[in-house]
């Protein structure tokens, strides 16, 4: 039987008594399965469960184990544990560690983590610091999955027990607090105490430094300080001598810088800094006061902007000194520098730079004088400032010679590119000159917009616009002197034959005589007094009488276009009251001229010539009157040329066309210039460029306006000339008594004539 069931084992056939194979048993007159897997207990081995089938069976191994082959038929002890933890790492999830166990694994949490509650078996870190498990002074610092801790700052680790021990900061650095005070230990930190006349402006952990209160007090009770300057030097001076004293009330920082931006932005807008000793104080105040205020500034940085004023701070607090480049900047400047230059020879343990930009600082202008002296020998240069105002403050007190120069960006008021008469300067503010100064400051470079200057020192700075004068040539000069010279020479002769010769009496002859004296006046005011510009007075007078005379002379200009269109056009009879001509010809340049001196008097006079100023538009009072002239005339001038053409045709037939087109145009022309067409080339001379040939067609022209009057209404006049002949001719009688008949006899033969009465003839 044994044999029997070994060799069933061992897979041999053989027959049975019954007939049925080996795998199968014999019931019920029938060959059956043999279920071998239930018959023999066992019949796999461990780890492994047999899987029966048609007439045999194999073997399969659990989950967990693995075997040589797939299936196996014996019981050979074939299925080993598989080791999961090596075969795939990641079959645990972060920070859990991996266990093989038999026929399995299982994942645990490291020390430092933990089961995420409700989780998926997944480990979190475990915050050790929830629970007090550092010291006192001491900080915890939770890591993943542990934890360290540090001594708080003033204290150190104990090498016996590992605990937080206070340091002595007094002890440990020598001269922690400089020699103005007493360094106070405390638990985890220090203070000091300055001594008296001493402050570290707030900063308790910082040296001493000397204080100053006194420079808050007015310069002088004799000089005249505005009341809310006084004010804000009381306010400050009262806040410095605060800090001494730990019982006083002391002010924030904030509170004074808004305290100092309100009061100068007031006192710009009242207009008290009319004066260069006014102004001097005004921005040493400001400097000062930044110097108190920039310390105790709690912000790294701080703005703050009013009407006038913008201010910007920076402010940096270390036991080391800040490193790298500071900018700080305005709406209308930048000021770029480094904290080494911020900081200088000596930290006490805080720095800062700060930036203030005024709106509406408009220096007078002696605060010029200086710098035109010393150009006197370029000419005379008219300055103006193309920047806001700014003052430049650091905590470093040494500014006056800097090792590193200092960068300021200025934008300019007025969009202006450079030209052969405009350069731009950096300038400072020299309080001990009272002026403006460019030593120690160089310009990189400029453009239209803005300006880039390097400065050695620091202090309140600005661009300057330098206007360089057009340099009048020779032969201008030349042609000036003997135009005016020859138009006097003229202009008189034409007042004593409007004057003296009584064949030509009238209203025209009226207009004439005054519009040649209010010339000459204007004409020998001018060669004479022009250039006077050494006396501020006597230039204002030239150019009020230049101002009068030639508005009156326009005017008189005026009174002849309206006269010659009556005569021409509408062939009046009746004339004009004399009344009625001086009430135009004098009294509204008179009431210009008033009202002119009344609004703006320093309006006459500049630094070039003794002439209308170019600022706040002055120049309208005499250039508005100018061309509503000037448009009347023309229009006046154009009915009458076109009146005057038929004219022509009309009365001589006989002439040529080349004659009449000759006479009528050389009449057009002169009448022209004498109702003040010149002047026209006079409102060229504004523009900047191509003004050099306009500029010798005004001079020419204005210049000979009288030669051309004397030409027109006295060498041209058949009986002007009667009389200039009876004049000569009782000088020299031989002489001028044949050439009068001669003439006589000439002018007999001209079939062209007039009415004197009403003068067209003689136009």
């Amino acid at each position: 039987m044994e044999l029997k069931w070994t060799l069933l084992l061992l897979g041999l056939v053989l027959p049975s008594c019954s007939g049925c194979a080996i795998g199968f048993r014999f019931d019920k007159k029938k060959c059956v399965d043999e279920d071998e897997c239930e018959s023999f207990v066992n019949l796999c081995g461990d780890h492994s469960h047999c899987v029966n089938t048609e007439g045999s069976y194999y073997c399969i191994c659990h989950e967990g184990f693995r075997s040589r082959t797939v299936n196996f038929t014996v019981t050979t002890g074939e299925c080993k544990d598989i080791n999961e933890c090596i075969e795939n790492e990641s079959v645990c999830s972060v920070h859990s560690m991996c266990e093989n166990t038999i026929g399995s694994f299982k994942c645990r949490c490291p020390s430092g983590y933990q089961i995420t509650p409700g989780g998926n078996g997944t480990c979190e870190d475990v915050n050790e610091c929830e629970s007090s498990v550092c010291g006192a002074h001491s900080t915890c610092i939770n890591t993943s999955g542990s934890f360290s801790c540090s001594c708080s700052s003033g204290f150190y680790k104990h090498e016996k027990n590992s605990n937080c021990t206070d340091i002595d900061e007094c002890a440990d650095v020598a001269d922690r607090c400089g020699s103005h005070a007493i360094c106070n230990n405390t638990q985890g930190s220090y203070s000091c105490i300055c001594h008296r006349g001493y402050s570290n402006y707030g900063n308790n952990q910082s040296k001493c430094i000397e204080m100053n209160c006194e420079q808050f007090k007015p310069e002088n009770e004799t000089h005249h300080t505005p009341e809310k300057l006084k004010s804000l030097l009381s306010l400050l001076m009262k806040s410095c001598e605060s800090l001494n004293d730990s019982d006083a009330e002391h002010f924030t920082g904030e509170h004074l810088l808004e305290n100092l931006c309100m009061s100068s932005d007031e006192l710009l807008s009242e207009g008290n800094l009319v004066d260069s000793e006014t102004l001097s104080q005004f921005l040493g105040a400001m400097e000062n006061s930044m110097r108190l205020i920039g310390p105790q500034l709690k912000e790294p940085v701080t703005r703050f902007e009013t009407h006038n004023t913008h201010t910007e701070v920076a402010v940096r607090r270390g036991e080391a000194p800040p490193t790298g480049s500071v900018i700080v900047s305005t709406d209308s400047a930048h000021f770029n520098t480094s904290w080494k230059t911020v900081v200088g020879k000596s930290y006490p343990g805080f720095a800062f730079a700060a930036l203030v930009s005024y709106k509406d600082l408009n220096t007078s202008r002696d605060s010029f004088n200086k710098i035109s002296q010393i150009s006197q020998e370029e000419g005379n240069i008219i300055y103006q400032l193309n920047s806001r105002v700014v003052t430049a403050i650091i905590s470093n007190p040494e500014t006056k010679h800097l090792s590193d120069p200092v960068t300021l960006v200025f934008k300019h008021v007025q969009e202006r590119a450079e030209s052969k008469g405009m350069k731009y300067s950096c300038v400072y503010w020299n309080e001990a000159q009272g002026a403006w100064s460019g030593r120690g400051c160089v310009r990189a470079w400029s453009n239209s917009t803005h300006t880039v200057c390097s400065c050695s020192h620091l202090s309140s700075f600005a661009v300057l616009m330098a206007l360089y004068p057009i340099k009048d040539t020779f032969a201008l000069v030349l042609i000036t002197r003997v135009g005016l010279v020859l138009s006097l020479i003229c202009l008189l002769l034409c007042i004593l034959t409007f004057r003296f010769c009584r064949f030509i009496q009238g209203t025209r002859n009226s207009i004439h005589l005054h519009l040649s004296l209010c010339l000459f006046i204007a004409d020998l005011v001018f060669l004479c007094g022009i250039s006077s510009t050494y006396n501020k007075g006597a230039c204002a007078f030239v150019a009020g009488l230049l101002h009068f005379f030639f508005l009156a002379a326009f005017c008189w200009m005026l009174l002849e276009g309206v006269q010659l269109y009556r005569m021409v056009v509408l062939v009046f009879q009746s004339t004009l009251k004399h009344l009625y001509l001086y009430a135009v010809g004098y009294g509204a340049p008179l009431v210009i001229v008033a009202i002119s001196a009344i609004v703006n008097w320093e309006g006459y006079g500049t630094d070039r010539h003794c002439w209308l100023s170019l600022d706040n538009y002055f120049i309208l009072s005499f250039f508005v009157p100018v061309c509503i002239i000037i448009i009347i005339n023309s229009i006046f001038f154009i009915i009458t040329v076109w009146k005057l053409a038929k004219k022509f045709s009309s009365l001589n037939p006989d002439l040529s066309k080349l004659r009449k087109i000759r006479s009528f145009t050389v009449t057009a022309v002169a009448q022209l210039c004498v109702l003040g067409g010149m002047w026209v080339f006079g409102f060229f001379l504004f523009q900047e460029e191509g003004t050099q040939v306009m500029v010798y067609l005004f001079t020419i022209l204005s210049c000979l306006q009288g030669v051309l009057m004397f030409v027109l209404h006295c060498l041209l006049s058949k009986t002007v000339r009667g009389e200039y002949y009876k004049l000569f001719s009782r000088i020299w009688p031989q002489k001028w008594k044949a050439e009068y008949s001669t003439n006589q006899s000439s002018n007999s033969q001209q079939p062209l004539q007039g009415n004197d009465s009403t003068g067209e003839s003689q136009i």
